[in-house]
């Protein structure tokens, strides 16, 4: 009880716009989320006994560190081919956009639609959203915190699905036309797709979208 006496006191002095939970040494378990007076580097929830830290002052740097390397890997995974198929025609090399015009052409516009947005619009929407945040982040910019706040649960929780129903739709597509007729390998695409995958999932877990709020109350 001493110590949750202690927080009040600690924010009467502070001034409006300064009183953060840092300054308070108040931290939220990420567990059980119960709202922790923090007394040392090795504080833990007194509910549930996670380690309990102030935010990290290098969430921002990481997240575009992995947004930078999401972008650039995202060239190849869309310019190289993702499924090398050999069949009694010979080899053939498919991309993600050729996949798409194939699934146009036969007909498959349903599917085709669903590939062309869930495997290139959506991870491309998702790096742009990052950037946005970061990039407003950045600049320290005031306006609309909740709106952008909002962006980012939408990416956070559209992050794990976007791009890994590619490969599951053209290998099926080829297994069931071809069977053991055809022999089908993931091409060099495939693996810069599951790392861009992967990469920007770590950019919107490491971003802190705390930040967004951080112009709000120095500017007050």
């Amino acid at each position: 009880m001493a110590d949750n006496q202690q927080v009040p006191e600690k924010l009467a002095v502070l001034p409006r716009h300064l009183v953060t939970g840092a300054s308070a040494n108040l931290a939220t378990c990420r567990i059980c989320e119960t709202l922790c007076h923090i007394h040392a580097n090795n504080a833990t929830c007194p509910v549930c006994g996670t380690h309990l830290h102030l935010r990290s002052q290098t969430a921002f740097s990481k997240s575009v560190a992995y947004l930078i390397a999401a972008y650039i890997l995202y060239i190849p995974a869309n310019l190289l081919p993702v499924m090398h198929t050999e069949t009694i025609f010979g080899p053939e090399d498919d991309t993600i956009m050729s996949g798409v015009v194939l699934l146009f052409a036969s007909g498959s516009w349903p599917l085709g639609l669903l590939v062309f947005f869930a495997s290139v619009m959506v991870p491309l929407l998702k790096l742009f959203s990052m950037s946005f945040l970061l990039f407003t982040c950045w600049r320290r910019s005031a306006s609309h915190p909740l709106q952008r706040t909002q962006l980012f649960r939408i990416v956070e929780t559209v992050g794990r699905w976007s791009m890994l129903d590619i490969y599951v739709v053209t290998v099926l597509v080829a297994l069931v036309q071809f069977q053991s007729l055809a022999s089908v390998y993931p091409g060099e695409g495939a693996f810069a797709f599951a790392a861009v995958v992967v990469l920007t999932m770590l950019s919107a877990i490491n971003f802190d979208s705390r930040l967004i709020w951080d112009a709000i109350d120095t500017n007050e």
